[in-house]
């Protein structure tokens, strides 16, 4: 994930990123009264930039409302961002129309949070994880439901499931149902929205090793959004703390662990539960989240913070690095 460095005369230029998101940003506008004028914003993601090689994984984190999940649909331009660039592959998709767009929608795909709200209940599992190709008119009827077939067992599911309703599956299956149609069209990206939090414990570990070896054998890149650190952990190889519609930290997962450069890393990393305590988390997070219609001035995060002071009440901190590879956002790196 580091910036693409000029080649030597003669060699071969570096492939383009598999993601690369530059100053993104999507306000929702707040109406009200007959004429339905806009009298405000939600600034949902405000401003944020990243990029993800071929088989790397970013994992995006923060608490809830931070706008991680608004960032990965933003991405995925399944809602649109208000400004910024998107490059897929090297490619501007930004401005594309939608008949432009899908080329491209094969090669992003998502794979969402809650495994049974997210499939069809009206649609067999087979009839799931095939429409993709229906769509796009990959395969013709025979092929689909072979192609189909290879898909259930490389997930951990019998072919003889695929007539089965989502209904008749278990909540760990049925994420691998959302796994498997995600898969379909030979994707670079996946995007995951928070793809194990509402699976059980044991559950999830093996949905992430199921991921981890597709990711090998596919050469796959995620982008994986989470609000759990310990899991963001095991799977990611960088990690982009969200605060408020920002980034106020970007760095290489072992950088990032070892030595946070921003108070709310280092309060995030704080909250995640020790075993040797109990599994109490060992220090609780402070305060909450401010209203992003009305965020703070200066840095949004000045409000919760020990180390505030008077300049970061006024001054928005830019991210810049701090480290090799590690980016923070904060005034404390200033006087470092």
């Amino acid at each position: 994930m580091a910036d693409a460095r000029t080649p030597a005369p003669g060699a071969a230029s570096p492939a383009p990123p598999v993601l690369e998101v530059k100053d993104l940003k999507k306000h929702f506008p707040i109406k009200k009264g007959l004429l339905r004028r806009t009298v405000g914003h939600v600034y949902a993601v405000d401003g944020i930039s990243f990029r993800i090689g071929v088989g790397e994984t970013l994992g995006l984190v923060g608490e809830s409302g931070c706008g991680k999940t608004t960032a990965g649909r933003a991405v995925m331009r399944l809602i649109e961002p208000s400004s910024g660039s998107i490059k897929v592959g090297g490619t501007e998709i930004t401005g594309l129309s939608k008949a432009e767009m899908r080329p491209y929608r094969a090669q992003m795909q998502i794979i969402f949070q809650d495994p049974f709200s997210s499939l069809n209940p009206r649609m067999t599992a087979g009839d799931i994880v095939g429409e993709p190709l229906l769509v796009h008119g990959l395969a013709n009827k025979r092929e689909r439901e072979e192609k189909v077939a290879a898909l259930f067992a490389r997930v951990g599911l019998r072919t003889a499931q695929m007539k089965n309703y989502p209904h008749q599956f278990s909540g760990g299956q049925r994420q691998r149902i959302g796994i498997a149609r995600a898969l379909a069209l030979g994707p670079k990206l996946i995007v995951g929205d928070e793809p194990v939090s509402a699976l059980d414990v044991s559950i999830q570990a093996q949905v992430i090793n199921l991921l981890q070896d597709l990711q090998r054998e596919r050469q796959l890149s995620y982008l994986f959004i989470s609000h759990n650190l310990a899991v963001v952990r095991h799977v990611a190889d960088a990690v982009g703390v969200m605060y408020l519609g920002r980034l106020v930290e970007v760095a290489p997962k072992a950088g990032l662990f070892a030595r946070p450069r921003h108070p709310y890393t280092r309060m995030l990393l704080d909250a995640i539960p020790d075993i040797r305590m109990s599994g109490r988390a060992r220090t609780p997070v402070q305060g909450e989240v401010p209203n992003p219609l009305n965020p703070p001035s200066g840095c949004s995060f000045h409000p919760r913070c020990p180390h505030a002071m008077e300049r970061c009440k006024v001054e928005k901190p830019e991210l810049k690095e701090v480290a090799p590879g590690q980016r923070s956002a904060c005034h404390l790196n200033d006087a470092a």
